[in-house]
């Protein structure tokens, strides 16, 4: 048996059994509240620099399999669950859980009142930790000491971490006209399988590629991509952006994508308390008043008010807090949107808006 100790910034610790690496990590605290689909989660790259908690109570109970990976490889940096399943049963697995992220060296910590720690940081917001395990005993109170000079994640560019190196082309199975390029911020694979579902080309690049570099690919269609972090820090995909929209290029950003499309519009972003990361939260559209369950992923969002003086409108509202979940420019063939409408893991209502980027691409084109 391993031991596992997690140490909060607030100095409350949490005592448990282990699995996964035996090593120490440090990063920023989060809890998701999604019932299915862990795989598909701690391999979403947005989740890089987290240490992930999991409210529902059991995870691991059908393994881990290639087919439900979002990228390469796990992203979180520390996983917090409330029971393992040590003996997984799916004709899809290929490994349990807890081999995968010894595999990868990401420690977890099971045996703990997931739902109390939820609260937490519910009330104090999303905090910094400190997550060790091991087999030999663990000096809490080094840790305690230790956790108060944890570094924010979010005060670096995660961005240029979890973004590919080079181009990636993949072509749909129709021989398609249409050519769209993901701005790879940290995309989940299931972003480029939605377009390519839908006959198009995609060509995956670096997010710290150049504007010249991009339209040299001469796109159709630009999709800016979800990933990690403050969107501030990522300031390289903003200014391509912001030279992208002068060529009246269709442009959809999903997630961080959304707030990259608003700060390059003169929008402003913030931080939310503990953020939204879970597969049933709640958005409005506006301009039909219907309601659609989402998958969501993002610590940030964009500030309302900022947009008063853009050329951008707020489209959807998250129905529980009212925060910006979507935007669109009045006038050029520009969207965002702040959930995740190819879903992986989560429900498939709002699959229709990549229906709606590519006929806005095909309009721009004829």
């Amino acid at each position: 048996m391993k031991h596992a100790v997690l140490v909060l910034e607030d100095k409350s610790t949490w005592i448990g059994v282990g699995f996964g690496a035996e090593t120490k990590v440090s990063g920023e605290i989060v809890f998701n509240t999604g019932m299915v689909g862990y795989v598909q989660s701690i391999t979403d790259p947005s989740f890089f620099g987290q240490i992930v908690c999991q409210t529902y109570p059991l995870v691991g109970n059908y393994g881990v399999g290639s087919t439900e990976l979002e990228s390469h490889k796990p992203q979180i940096w520390g996983y917090i669950v409330s029971e393992l399943c040590r003996k997984p049963s799916h004709y899809r697995s290929e490994r349990g859980l807890d081999e995968c992220l010894k595999k990868h060296n990401i420690p977890g910590i099971e045996g703990i009142d997931t739902r109390e720690l939820t609260k937490t940081l519910r009330v104090k917001g999303t905090i910094l930790g400190i997550l060790e395990v091991s087999r030999d005993k663990i000096d809490e109170k080094k840790l305690k000491d230790e956790v108060a000079s944890v570094e924010d994640p979010n005060t670096t560019d995660l961005v240029g971490h979890v973004t590919v190196r080079d181009r990636i082309k993949y072509s749909a199975d129709s021989s398609p006209r249409l050519n769209v390029i993901v701005i790879d911020c940290g995309v989940k694979l299931n972003i480029i399988r939605s377009l390519l579902e839908r006959g198009v080309n995609v060509i995956r690049v670096p997010a710290i590629w150049e504007t010249k570099q991009i339209l040299s690919l001469n796109p159709d269609g630009i999709l800016i991509s979800n990933g990690p972090g403050d969107p501030k820090k990522a300031g390289y995909v903003i200014r391509s952006v912001k030279d992208i929209i002068k060529k009246r290029i269709p442009i959809m950003g999903i997630c961080l994508g959304n707030q990259i499309l608003a700060l390059a519009l003169g929008g402003n972003t913030y931080k939310l308390k503990f953020g939204h990361r879970g597969q049933n939260h709640p958005v409005i559209d506006l301009d039909t008043g219907k309601s659609y369950i989402t998958s969501q992923n993002h610590g940030f969002a964009v500030r309302p008010e900022s947009l008063d003086s853009s050329a951008l409108r707020v489209t959807f509202r998250n129905g529980n807090d009212g925060t910006v979940e979507g935007i669109s420019h009045r006038k050029l063939p520009i969207m965002g949107v702040q959930f995740h409408p190819e879903a992986s893991p989560g429900p498939q209502d709002t699959s229709f808006l990549f229906d709606r980027f590519i006929r806005m691409v095909k309009k721009e084109k004829a």
